[in-house]
């Protein structure tokens, strides 16, 4: 990974110390040069190839807890965090957990994201959807009907002392937490494509202010751009 700004830096800098000043709350998508998140097939895995992956597993074994929609999970692609020993030994334990934010709740209970996870994966959801979750799974209750996100994340950070969260989507959730103002940091991959056709995901859903940004670092590997944003709200 080479430096671009703030100073540009001729050798290779190492993503875990690029990284390494988490913000309370940072999002943190890949997307292609057209604007959309997603492949053909309806994925983020092509998107950004070896070099986005390295980002992506550093920013998770940063984070005190990685936050996920509900659309994400019903894909069935997404599973238990897992980090790499080299990761494992400089974070100093185990991965994160998964913190799923759902308002229906209708979810997939038998997936090995809530099976099988080294740290257990938790629920965000309404006071309402809360009898919906099998008594197995650690919930977060946070809203009479619908999410209250505001209080979650304070739930999330106060009582479960998760101070660090990474939000890596979907479009829905990432929208709804800069609409919020909660977001400190949006951590930009930008893959090297024109995906085009009718398959269009953007990157943001649901968001109707303009968010001022400011550009606090930004990067180049194999050809993506890897951008830090900071948002002033």
């Amino acid at each position: 990974m080479r430096r671009l700004l703030p100073e540009p830096a001729a050798g290779g800098i190492d993503p875990y110390d690029a990284y390494a000043d988490a913000p309370g709350l940072r999002v943190g998508m890949v997307v292609t040069v057209d604007g959309t998140v997603t492949d053909a097939e309806g994925w983020t895995d092509t998107l950004g190839g070896d070099a986005d992956f390295r980002v992506f597993r550093t920013l998770r074994a940063l984070a005190d807890a990685i936050l996920v929609g509900a659309g994400t999970v019903r894909t069935g692609r997404l599973g238990p965090a897992r980090l790499r020993a080299d990761l494992r030994a400089r974070r100093g334990g185990p991965p994160a957990p998964i913190v799923v934010v759902s308002r229906s709740v209708d979810l997939d209970w038998t997936l090995p994201l809530f099976t099988a996870a080294e740290t257990p994966t938790i629920v965000v959801t309404s006071r309402q959807g809360r009898n919906k979750v099998p008594d197995s799974i650690q919930v977060v209750e946070a809203g009479e009907d619908d999410v209250d996100l505001p209080a979650a994340i304070r739930t999330l950070r106060e009582d479960l002392g998760l101070e660090r969260l990474l939000c890596e989507g979907g479009p829905a959730l990432a929208g709804a937490l800069i609409r919020e103002s909660l977001v400190d940091e949006l951590c930009l991959n930008i893959a090297p494509t024109l995906l085009g056709g009718p398959h269009h995901t953007p990157l943001l859903d649901g968001l109707d202010v303009e968010v001022p940004l400011d550009l606090a670092a930004l990067y180049l590997d194999e050809g993506v751009l890897f951008t830090r944003y900071r948002l002033r709200v």
